[in-house]
């Protein structure tokens, strides 16, 4: 096999993310996550801004040197790490409370995109445009997300667990959404795939 390809899989991206599955999960915790998530919010939404205007910087360094200023990719790459944490946290998947931290390894979650050593400088005049197919596609697949969400909620309510498919198919359009973001972010130029893999 080729490296980073397995048979009927789509070919490696240099983003990845994954959630470890829970065996089992609160009952009670799916009431009130989203309360307790509030701290990490204020935080993320600040440091959210910031990767922001970052990101207005980085289009212009790519645009005259081709390159996504390091240090700057790392902060806006850490930002979406911690999103990532507390997305699973607040989304179900994960009971344990996320570290006020973007350091990797330190929750259950895995959230890492590869440095681009080079970029094209005038790819970022046009991905929004070129990324419209996914964006249909994803708002498609968001809403079977909702159903899918409810099915959990109960499911977790009276079982403890999340059922195993519904689980891979949300953290799977979470990895596709990721992806595109990814691209439309700057942080890389390989198209994403059509592909919840």
């Amino acid at each position: 096999m080729n490296d980073g390809m397995t048979a009927g899989a789509a070919p490696a991206y240099p983003l990845r993310y994954d959630v470890e599955y829970p065996e089992e999960l609160s009952r009670w915790l799916i009431f009130v996550k989203w309360l307790l998530v509030i701290p990490h919010t204020i935080i993320l939404y600040a440091l959210s801004v910031a990767a922001g205007l970052i990101g207005f910087i980085a289009f212009f360094a790519i645009l005259f040197t081709k390159r996504y200023p390091k240090g700057m990719f790392d902060f806006v790459v850490n930002v979406n790490r911690w999103g990532a944490n507390v997305g699973a946290y607040t989304g179900l998947f994960r009971d344990e409370y996320p570290p006020f931290s973007w350091e990797p390894g330190q929750y259950a979650v895995t959230y890492e995109v590869d440095y681009p050593k080079e970029l094209n400088r005038w790819l970022p005049l046009i991905k929004w445009l070129l990324v419209i197919p996914h964006y249909i596609v994803l708002l498609a697949l968001l809403i079977a997300v909702y159903f899918a969400y409810i099915i959990a909620w109960f499911a977790i309510l009276f079982t403890k667990r999340f059922p195993r498919g519904l689980f891979d198919f949300i953290v799977g359009v979470n990895r596709w959404n990721y992806r595109v973001s990814a691209y439309t972010a700057l942080l890389r130029d390989e198209y994403p795939p059509f592909s919840l893999r």
